[in-house]
């Protein structure tokens, strides 16, 4: 395929910033740290177009000072199939994988390689403290049950349930015994479905312990974050979980307590963080990486999947809490494989079709459409 040339007949000739609103099918209540995500976020795209009248848009969260102008530059100059973006088009790594996989007319998977299969697990990353919502009315655990329904009628058969509730909304025993019927509650009304737990960090080594025991008959597909990362700490978790027989996946990685700037392979990561990760997954402690896939950028981690096959563990790229976000991660699963299971996160954004994409069975598949599969209807 002459990707090349076909790149360098277009010049870009113009940029476009708009402000997409993400619309929930519901409020979206509190985590263990944080409060409510409510009913969906804005967030910046930039529509590329060439001279010769191909199109690709993306989010680009950059602010237009740090934007470079970059009309009339040869496509082929800004973006190679082979490494992405130009150094000094980052800016628009995004907008640019839609625009050139556009002009070659492939799905950014097809552009990628294709490695991953094109049904892509994936999770509703949208369980969170529903059972504290609304403030005034508290609807308990049915409210979280709810929101599950809601996400299966969508086409969801995996949800992570947001725990930690004892760290700070309804303080001590009450509230780490709330994670426990909630957890239960989710596995009972949905026995075909994988139930993720996800803490935040919030508890202890000894709560979490705890917590494990008491649901080690719910068939947990995975447990992420439960406290803030210690090799003997895990290897404590790690002996309970074979005691109950428990063989849930440990995810870990999504926090970072220092930005590295400039960037480096893994992006905002810090090195000091990524060495640790790889300790942990060395010792066989950590199963999924979920480093953000904003702070990474899209062409690193390209890069460093074969690392991560490389070290024995799989990525599920953290996306929360735009919408458009799954689908350029489901893209890269297809493309170069290595992802577990992709969150989702339930609703659109305001003007975005998102329906070449179909649900089946729990899965995301991907279409054939050219670039991203995103179309914008305004």
């Amino acid at each position: 395929m002459a990707t090349g040339e076909q790149l360098d007949d277009h010049r870009l000739a113009k940029v476009e910033a708009r402000t997409i609103r993400d619309r929930f099918p519901r409020f979206v209540g509190r985590n263990a740290n944080g409060a409510p995500s409510g009913r969906g976020a804005s967030y910046k795209i930039r529509v590329l177009t060439t001279d010769r009248g191909a199109t690709g848009w993306a989010m680009s969260w950059w602010p237009d000072e740090k934007v470079p102008d970059l009309v009339g530059r040869k496509l082929s100059d800004l973006f190679t199939v082979e490494h992405g973006p130009a150094d000094d088009a980052i800016t628009l790594e995004l907008p640019l994988y839609d625009l050139a996989a556009n002009v070659l007319g492939l799905p950014v998977y097809e552009m990628l390689g294709a490695q991953g299969p094109t049904r892509v697990p994936i999770y509703s990353g949208a369980i969170y403290f529903d059972d504290l919502e609304p403030e005034d009315a508290p609807r308990g655990v049915a409210g979280v049950v709810a929101s599950c329904r809601q996400d299966y009628d969508l086409g969801y058969r995996a949800f992570k349930l947001k725990i930690g509730r004892g760290h700070k909304w309804i303080p001590g025993e009450p509230g780490w015994r709330r994670d426990v019927e909630v957890t239960r509650a989710v596995r009972e009304e949905f026995p075909d479905c994988r139930v993720l737990v996800d803490a935040n960090d919030a508890y202890t080594p000894d709560g979490f312990i705890d917590y494990m025991r008491q649901v080690a008959d719910c068939d947990l597909y995975w447990i992420e974050e439960p406290f803030t990362e210690d090799a003997d700490d895990l290897r404590r978790l790690r002996d309970v979980m074979a005691e109950v027989d428990c063989r849930a996946l440990i995810a870990e990685g999504e926090g970072r307590t220092a930005n590295r700037d400039p960037a480096g392979p893994y992006g905002g990561y810090t090195q000091e963080h990524i060495d640790h990760l790889y300790a942990l997954a060395e010792a066989g402690l950590v199963d999924v990486f979920l480093l953000d896939l904003g702070i990474v950028g899209y062409s690193r981690y390209r890069k460093i999947m074969p690392q991560l096959h490389a070290a024995g563990v799989v990525a599920s790229p953290h996306t929360w809490v735009w919408t458009p976000r799954s689908y350029y991660t489901a893209q890269l699963a297809a493309g170069v494989g290595n992802v577990v299971i992709v969150e989702g996160i339930p609703g659109g954004g305001e003007g975005v079709d998102y329906s070449a994409y179909a649900f089946d069975d729990g899965d995301l598949v991907l279409p054939s459409t050219p670039g991203f599969g995103l179309r914008l209807e305004v």
